[in-house]
């Protein structure tokens, strides 16, 4: 399970040690790879055979991840504020977590993101406008965080924006 390209590209921006979340974290491709890296991880995602998978994994490779069922959408679940280095979410969003993500990160966090826009509906799947981002809304929704990479546009095959942003 490899990372997505846009969180190895920036992996000379994590720190070496602290604190990092996977938000949506599925199979835990990301989790795992920050704990390898040297991170304690906490990965989320609502689906708990996903979950399963990851404390699987983590417990195979002793690695420092505490996964966690929990579903973001609800509201029954929340998220520390200040207690993460590194949150990372790839290919998921609901729009009404951002305060929570950005009030999450510690000074000098970053927000490592990647999801889809409006665009990819012409490509297939997602379709649902609720899970597509509109042309340069993703940098708005991570304002005020210093913005240190921004793309925007056809990668690998996909519509999306991604960006790394940091907690000044």
């Amino acid at each position: 399970m490899t990372p997505a390209a846009w969180v190895r590209d920036h992996a000379d921006l994590l720190p070496v040690s602290g604190r990092a979340l996977d938000v949506a974290c599925g199979r835990g491709r990301h989790a795992l790879w920050l704990a390898e890296r040297g991170l304690n991880v906490l990965a989320v995602d609502r689906d708990a055979a996903a979950i399963n998978a990851v404390r699987e994994a983590a417990t195979q490779r002793a690695l420092p991840v505490a996964a966690r069922v929990g579903d973001l959408e609800s509201g029954d679940y929340q998220l520390d504020a200040a207690a993460f280095d590194v949150i990372v979410v790839i290919h998921y969003l609901h729009r009404p977590l951002f305060p929570a993500l950005l009030a999450g990160l510690r000074r000098g966090g970053l927000l490592i993101y990647e999801t889809f826009t409006r665009a990819q509906a012409h490509r297939g799947k997602p379709t649902n406008p609720d899970f597509l981002l509109e042309e340069g809304e993703l940098r708005r929704l991570v304002q005020p965080l210093e913005i240190v990479d921004y793309r925007e546009g056809l990668f690998e095959e996909r519509e999306v924006a991604s960006v790394v942003a940091r907690r000044s």
